[in-house]
Order: structure tokens, then sequence, then C-alpha cells
């Protein structure tokens, strides 16, 4: 059974960092593209940020772009998003989600597993 499970979520104050991590099990992630997505209260889910399984491109929405990082553990089975000068506005559920089409990103309904989320609330 194939199974993906955030962590690393919390409060933090305006400014600080957070690193989640996105775990698999049943699959190795390196054979997939890993898209973290987010949702804040009342909003539609978003992209965030996604890693490519064939090259390796990264890519970032605009909103977190030179803020955000993510990035694949040594394990092969580990993805992380670094979260750095973290804003209120970056409070939200996040959630990994693992598509084996090369080059979806952002396609939400082209992902073939999802994590539950984790909660991120950014405090002013």
């Amino acid at each position: 059974q194939v199974q993906l499970v955030e962590s690393g979520g919390g409060l933090v104050q305006a400014g600080g960092s957070l690193r989640l991590s996105c775990a698999a099990s049943g699959i190795s992630l390196d054979d997939y593209t890993i898209t973290w997505f987010r949702q804040a209260a009342g909003k539609e889910r978003e992209g965030v940020s996604c890693i490519y399984s064939d090259n390796g491109d990264t890519y970032y929405a605009d909103s977190v772009k030179g803020r955000f990082s993510i990035s694949r553990g040594k394990d092969k089975n580990t993805v992380y998003l670094q979260m750095n000068s973290l804003k209120p506005e970056d409070t939200a559920v996040y959630y990994c989600a693992a598509g084996i089409s090369p080059r979806l990103c952002w396609a939400q309904g082209g992902m073939d597993y999802w994590g539950r989320g984790t909660q991120i609330t950014v405090t002013s």
C-alpha cells in the first residue's frame, strides 16, 4: 500500500523557517515528480513547488520564489520543502503529491498519490 506522509509543520513567527518532509512507503519517490500544494482556509488548493523526476528541474509559484526550496533526500524516498522568510499568507495545509508523469507539476488531477497534509501557521 502506498503512503505519503508529510511532517514538519507547526506554528512559526513571520520571518521564521520550517522544513517540511514528504516520506513515502510503497513507492520510490525518485520515480515520481513531486509537487507541494497548499490550501489556505476558504481558498482553493494551489501548487507551491515541484521537482521533476527525470531531470531534477525545480519550479516555484511566484509567491514563494526565492524563499522556498524543494529537494530530494539522499535516501531517494524523501522530498523536502525548505521554507524561509515565512509570511502570514503562507499559512495553509501543505500537501505533497506524487505523479508518475514526469512533467505534470501543477496538474492536481494528474497526481497519483497524495499525503494527508500538514498545517503551517505563520503568526505576525
